[in-house]
Formats: structure tokens, sequence, C-alpha cells
């Protein structure tokens, strides 16, 4: 699925709200599970945006690792939601996709499905359109590969691709594909998503012309 078709449909598939107004959407297409995660749509969404206090994410290996907690509260209030389908043994393809909010949301269900399912570790693929920084502080060679298979895709100037700053220790995972060009939009405007869909079939337009 081309990135458009992907952002498009994370767009406008029908989401379930379930506690702490978390948004999901599950489809399976053949033996491939989406899991889509939806942008912010009401004041609860907004207060765990601005919620960014890192804290600390575990697993039953011991490790330890920090994220955003608003970012993190809302994955949790999901994970029982999701969890029987991406432990579905018929599950042969991963794909996690998030907008804006989502996206915060997608790259700690990204590093979930790969904790959990190992053997699907080189069929797991994430998107994270227009994506804060989620996770805090130094990352080990062994915790970024966790997001290896993910993308973050910024047009240019987006100002949430930028927060929470770098200077309060946020950071990006796996590879960034930036969209656009410096200056044609303001830094609000770089953020919709009407504009990041224009951009991202100028991007596919060009790489087919290559």
């Amino acid at each position: 699925m081309k990135l458009s078709e992907m952002f498009r449909r994370c767009l406008e598939i029908s989401y379930t709200q379930v506690e702490n107004s978390a948004d999901y959407a599950l489809e399976r297409i053949e033996n491939t599970l989406y899991i889509y995660l939806e942008c912010s749509n009401g004041e609860t969404d907004w207060l765990n945006n601005f919620d960014f206090p890192a804290k600390a994410y575990s697993h039953f290996d011991g490790g330890v690792w920090l994220c955003h907690r608003g970012f993190m509260r809302v994955f949790k209030s999901i994970e029982k939601y999701i969890s029987a389908s991406i432990l579905d043994e018929s599950i042969e393809k991963i794909v996690v996709v998030g907008y804006s909010h989502g996206a915060g949301v997608a790259i700690l269900c990204h590093e979930y499905v790969w904790y959990n399912r190992p053997d699907l570790r080189s069929k797991i693929e994430g998107y994270a359109f227009a994506s804060p920084r989620v996770i805090w502080g130094y990352l080990s060679r062994n915790l970024a590969n966790r997001w290896e298979n993910m993308m973050v895709v910024r047009n240019i100037d987006d100002i949430v691709t930028h927060l929470p700053p770098k200077i309060l220790g946020f950071t990006h995972v796996g590879k960034m594909l930036e969209i656009g060009k410096r200056g044609k939009y303001s830094s609000i405007d770089a953020h919709r998503p009407e504009n990041i869909m224009r951009e991202l079939l100028e991007y596919e337009k060009r790489e087919i012309e290559r």
C-alpha cells in the first residue's frame, strides 16, 4: 500500500473509542493486520498531548526506558483491546499507522508489536505521519532497533514534529522521511492533513519519475 493510501485510510477509517479518549481501528486484509491510531479529536486528547513529562516504560524482561507520559497512558488504554489480534498466530504481517496524536501512540504500539511478536520482526512496519517526539533520553542500539522498520513522515515545517523540544531530552525513533519544501507552509498549516496528503502525492509522483 502506498504512503498516501495508508494516510487516507488512517483519516477515513471508523475508529473505536475506549478509556482516556483513546481511538483505534483494526483491519485485517488476508493475513496482514493493520492497526490505525486516530489523531486528536477532543479535549482529553489534547490534555494527553501536553502531558509530556517522561515516564518509565518497562517490559517483563526487566528492560526500562522512558517515554511521553500522555501517549503511554493512551496506548495502555488501547493495549488490552488489540493484544489478542496482535498475538493471533494466523497473522503473518502487522502494519501500524497513526497521524499526529495517533502517530505518537503508534510509536509505542509498534514497539509493543515488536516485543510480543518476535516471530514477525522482519514483517512489522510502522508509519507515523506528522508524529511528535515520544521517546526520552539516550537509546541504546538494542532499544533503537525496535523501531528499525518505523517511518516518521514529516512535512518539513510541521511544528508538531518538532515537539516536545529536543532540549527537553525527547527524540524521534526509526527513519525520518521529510516531504514538502521549507517555507511552503506555516508551521501549523504544514500539519494539516490536506497539505500532508498533497505533499505525499507529490513525493510519490517524483519517486515514479525517477
